[in-house]
């Protein structure tokens, strides 16, 4: 296990996954994911992204503001967070978050009509998280499967980010 505090930790990982399975409900009851990206790197409990205030993920955050925002990091890590999701029209933090790269789904940028923000407070995170990296992983894996034992799971916790921090 990490001795690195388990907020900062899953800050960490999410800092490094920038493009996340954003997972909503539909009106069928039914969970509907889609790959976005996040729009704040400084994890405060909150995550932020760009949405047209039309779009079906609105309208399913309506019906239902709980979600799951999941992210695989490029180090052989994985973090799925919940929480409650609301569609926010808040120019100065449109503002703050905006980047040039946006500009190819929202083309005049931050005058794009419909232009809202999706603010997820986030409830809870769980972590999966190797701590050898990817080729390490690999050839534990590989062992394990000849010597018929299973491989080193790594860490793995359940963070409430409910509370106050440390």
């Amino acid at each position: 296990m990490t001795d690195e505090d388990p907020r900062a930790h899953v800050t960490r990982l999410i800092r490094d996954g920038r493009i996340c399975m954003f997972t909503t409900m539909n009106a069928d009851g039914r969970h509907v994911s889609r790959p976005m990206a996040l729009q704040e790197a400084e994890f405060d409990g909150d995550l932020w992204f760009f949405v047209y205030d039309d779009s079906p993920k609105a309208a399913e955050i309506a019906l239902n503001p709980q979600v799951n925002v999941s992210f695989s990091t490029k180090h052989d890590a994985w973090v799925s967070l919940s929480g409650t999701a609301a569609v926010v029209h808040d120019r100065a933090k449109a503002e703050q978050l905006w980047s040039a790269p946006l500009k190819a789904w929202f083309p005049d940028g931050l005058d794009t009509p419909g232009l809202a923000l999706i603010k997820v407070t986030a409830e809870s995170a769980e972590y999966w998280d190797s701590p050898h990296g990817r080729v390490v992983t690999l050839i534990q894996y590989g062992t394990a499967a000849l010597l018929r034992r299973r491989p080193p799971e790594g860490d793995n916790e359940v963070v409430d980010l409910t509370g106050p921090s440390a």
